[in-house]
């Protein structure tokens, strides 16, 4: 009698521990998931990171801007004295040189920034000019018009709502791309 007694207690405590080791294997089970998350977290970030750290010094690295050929520019309908347009391997973006004075152009976003003088630098037959130095506040423009012209696309906008028209003429290859 007392034997039987024993061996169903026995029972109970076993089922008990099984029970004991269930619950504390689904929490450390829970717990190693949650420091896992955190590994793989941290690893994520430190990959990531990295190639931020480096666009970040590439963006501050000036960029050499080449001369577009055969591109025209009109300032209130006549030829300014001093002009060029300058193109980097992006499309739609240029700078333009107006006397002493640049002009960041963004054809896609149809946005103009002006650019200080101080921070373009003369190579040659190009510039050196770093896309960090952009103002964060485009000029304001208005009436602009893009059109393609047979051989050449021709941009033309309003700096302020009374100001001056600037008109841009970029040579087309015959796919209608820009030639540069």
């Amino acid at each position: 009698m007392w034997s039987s007694a024993f061996a169903k207690d026995g029972k109970n405590g076993a089922k008990q521990r099984i029970s004991y080791q269930r619950r504390h294997s689904s929490h450390s089970i829970a717990h190693r998931s949650s420091v896992m998350r955190w590994i793989l977290f941290a690893v994520l970030i430190a990959l990531f990171s990295q190639p931020v750290r480096s666009q970040t010094a590439e963006a501050n690295k000036p960029v050499e801007w080449k001369s577009v050929s055969f591109a025209i520019v009109r300032f209130n309908d006549e030829a300014p004295a001093s002009w060029n347009i300058y193109h980097t391997s992006k499309r739609g973006v240029l700078l333009v040189k107006l006397w002493k004075r640049y002009l960041l152009v963004n054809v896609a976003e149809h946005l103009v920034f002006d650019i200080d003088p101080r921070t373009v630098k003369p190579q040659g037959d190009g510039v050196l000019w770093s896309t960090s130095d952009t103002p964060e506040q485009p000029l304001e423009i208005t009436e602009w018009k893009d059109r393609n012209v047979g051989p050449v696309e021709r941009l033309r906008f309003r700096l302020g709502k009374d100001g001056h028209i600037l008109e841009l003429q970029i040579p087309l290859r015959p796919g209608g791309t820009p030639a540069y």
